[in-house]
C-alpha cells in the first residue's frame, strides 16, 4: 500500500513509519522542509509552505494519516493555546484541499484525536458512543479538530478519529512521569483517584494499521488500553517496575502553580475504554500496565 503521513517525524509518526515500512508499504511523509530519504520505499514531500503542491505526489495513495499538530505539553499561555488549535485546524484543512484536488482519492483518512474530547470525570466510563459535552480547552480543541476532519468524509473518504489516551513509550509523556521515581522522589500526583487512560506505543501503531484494513470501521475509535488505571495505581506500578519507593506526593495546588491550566493533564482524567477495537477483535500486545511499563522501562 501507498500511505501518506502528516506529522510523520514526531514520536508516534516515527514509530508508525518504521512499522509500516517493515510491513512492506510505501510511505510518503509530508514535511515543511525538503528532506532526502536513504530508506527504500520512504520519501518526503514538502507541504504547508509557499510554492508547494503536495497533491502532485499523492494521487492514488491508499491511506492518509494525520498526526500533525503542535504539542500540548508546553505551558498553555494564550499564544500557545492559539497555536495548538490553529496547527490542527490548518493542517486538516490542507489535507481536505489535497484530497479534494486529486482524482484518485485515498480509501481512508486516519485522523489523530484525543480522549480529552470527553472531558474529565472520576465516575463515568467513556466509550465511543459517549456524547462529548465538555467545554474545557482540551475538549473544545479536539471537537474543532474532529469537525474539520469530518468534512473529508463528504469527499467519499472513510474517516476514522483515533482518540488517543496517554501514549507510553521512550518519548512522549512517560519520561517526565517516571523521572521523580528514578531519583527516589516519586509519589501520588494530586488526589491519585483521577483516571489515566493509557496505551503502549506499539499498540498505537498496530491499531492504526488495523484500522486502515478494517473497512467497516469509521468515526471515533478510542486508542486506549482496555485496562485504564487511577493515577495512584499508575505511580505504584512505575515504582514497582523501577524498584523505587512511592512516597513523596505531588499536591494539586503545587502543580497548578507550576503548570497553570495545563495541570488538567495530570490532575484530572477520564476512564476511556476501546469498545470499537475490542468488538472488532483487535488484539492488544500490551493490555496490562505492569507488563507494558516493564517492556518500555527495562529496555531504556
Amino acid at each position: 500500500m501507498k500511505i501518506a503521513i502528516a506529522g510523520g517525524t514526531g514520536f508516534v509518526g516515527k514509530k508508525l513509519t518504521e512499522f509500516l515500512l517493515n510491513k512492506g508499504n510505501e510511505v510518503i511523509i509530508l514535511s515543511r522542509k525538503k528532506k532526502e530519504s536513504s530508506a527504500p520505499h520512504l520519501r518526503y514531500v514538502e507541504w504547508m509552505s509557499d510554492g508547494t503542491a503536495p497533491e502532485k505526489e499523492l494521487n492514488g495513495i491508499d491511506a492518509f494519516i494525520n498526526l500533525a499538530g503542535k504539542s500540548i505539553n508546553d505551558r498553555w499561555t494564550e499564544e500557545a493555546k492559539k497555536l495548538i488549535v490553529e496547527s490542527r485546524v490548518k493542517t486538516t484543512r490542507e489535507i481536505y484541499r489535497i484530497i479534494n484536488s486529486i482524482s484518485i482519492k485515498p480509501e481512508v483518512l486516519i485522523n489523530a484525536s484525543a480522549v480529552g474530547i470527553y472531558g474529565t470525570s472520576k465516575e463515568e466510563t467513556f466509550t465511543e458512543e459517549a456524547s462529548p459535552s465538555a467545554s474545557d480547552f482540551l475538549a473544545e480543541t479536539v471537537k474543532r479538530w474532529e469537525q474539520e476532519a469530518s468534512k473529508i468524509s463528504e469527499l467519499g473518504v472513510r474517516t476514522v478519529f483515533t482518540r488517543f489516551g496517554i501514549i507510553l513509550g521512550e518519548a512522549g509523556a512517560l519520561p517526565t512521569i517516571v523521572l521523580p521515581y528514578k531519583i527516589f522522589a516519586g509519589g501520588t500526583v494530586g488526589s491519585g483517584t483521577q483516571w489515566m487512560s493509557w496505551i503502549h506505543i506499539n499498540d498505537v501503531v498496530k491499531l492504526i494499521h488495523f484500522l486502515i484494513s478494517q473497512k467497516s470501521i469509521e468515526g471515533p475509535v478510542n486508542a486506549t488500553s482496555p485496562n485504564p488505571v487511577q493515577m495512584k495505581d499508575f505511580g505504584k506500578t512505575v515504582a514497582s517496575v523501577l524498584h523505587r519507593p512511592h512516597w513523596i506526593p505531588a499536591p494539586s495546588f503545587a502543580l497548578k502553580i507550576v503548570l497553570g491550566e495545563m495541570s488538567i493533564l495530570v490532575l484530572e482524567g477520564q476512564r476511556a475504554v476501546p469498545k470499537v477495537a475490542l468488538e472488532n477483535h483487535f488484539e492488544f500486545s500490551h493490555p496490562v500496565l505492569e507488563e507494558a511499563l516493564a517492556d518500555i522501562l527495562q529496555s531504556t
